[in-house]
């Protein structure tokens, strides 16, 4: 199996970022993710160059400064303490991070050719999504999520590219299943985009979270083939493949960032099933949610 694909906690740290994923270090053309590390009081200033980018407080608060805007964004405790307000910033923009009392803040990016005004997304906002049922049951945060086969999610939120949503998967739950794909373009049917996982847990009593991550190849030429046992930080690239499952490990909940672009003229989440288990979201409607979920739900609109 390929370990390209599989990022362990600090493989991917540069001077700036704990996690740094450009177009050029996974060797594709169009998603990023940075994770920045503040201090208290600690600033950061960079250029969005070619890409939109969304900055989404994992931990603590910050404000994001860009042309004549200023957000505020009061963030959160953690990934698994609540939903976060984020800011759009767009491409050809110089952006300043600052956090009074430090932070870590995931800066999700896209190649794109428009661009759009920087904006503020507020918590309450967050489409929070129940999918699944059972021990396939997941909550899914749609900050920054795009149509869908059957419908829409997140919508009201533009971006020209990028698309991001987070996922919080109960321990000894599956998410990510069936298995499926989104690595070549037909229309209506299936979406080309790449994507990221990047990966946080809970942890029990002082001992660190972990779970796994499947990717195996879809034909026409992939070859992306992981089985990763993930921790805290840990990053997993899919170029392409069936994807999934993502398993949490008993007693540890799990969470993960997506992060998806491609080169198709609409922004939009199409994907296929793999075919030996597709049969699965058809027993969906026979259980209830895992009654652990929803871990939290989005503010009220003030």
């Amino acid at each position: 199996m390929t370990t390209t694909h599989h990022l362990p906690a600090g493989k991917a740290t540069t001077d700036a970022y704990a996690v740094d994923v450009t177009p050029e270090s996974a060797d594709w053309g169009y998603s990023s993710l940075r994770v920045l590390e503040l201090p208290p009081g600690g600033r950061h200033v960079f250029d969005t160059g070619d890409s939109e980018w969304i900055v989404l407080p994992l931990s603590g608060g910050c404000t994001v400064a860009v042309g004549g805007d200023t957000f505020r964004l009061a963030g959160r405790e953690s990934v698994f303490s609540g939903v976060s307000d984020f800011a759009y910033v767009p491409r050809d923009a110089q952006v300043s991070i600052a956090s009074r009392d430090g932070g870590r803040f995931a800066l999700t990016g896209a190649r794109c050719a428009r661009r759009l005004p920087a904006r503020y997304g507020p918590a309450s906002s967050v489409p929070v999504e129940m999918r699944g049922t059972g021990n396939c049951s997941r909550q899914v945060n749609n900050f920054g999520a795009a149509a869908r086969a059957g419908g829409a999610d997140g919508q009201g939120f533009e971006c020209d590219k990028l698309i991001a949503v987070e996922v919080i998967t109960p321990g000894g739950n599956w998410s990510s299943f069936p298995p499926h794909k989104h690595d070549e373009h037909r229309p209506g049917e299936e979406s080309e985009l790449e994507e990221i996982y990047y990966f946080e847990f809970t942890a029990h009593e002082g001992t660190p979270g972990l779970g796994y991550q499947r990717v195996s190849p879809s034909g026409r030429g992939s070859n992306t083939d992981v089985l990763a046992e993930v921790r805290d930080g840990d990053v997993v690239l899919i170029p392409d493949g069936w994807h999934g499952p993502s398993m949490a490990a008993p007693g540890h909940d799990m969470y993960y960032l997506n992060v998806m672009a491609g080169p198709g003229a609409d922004r939009a989440w199409l994907i296929c099933d793999h075919p030996d288990h597709a049969w699965i979201r058809a027993t969906w409607p026979e259980r209830p949610v895992d009654p652990r979920l929803p871990l939290y739900t989005a503010p009220e609109k003030s």
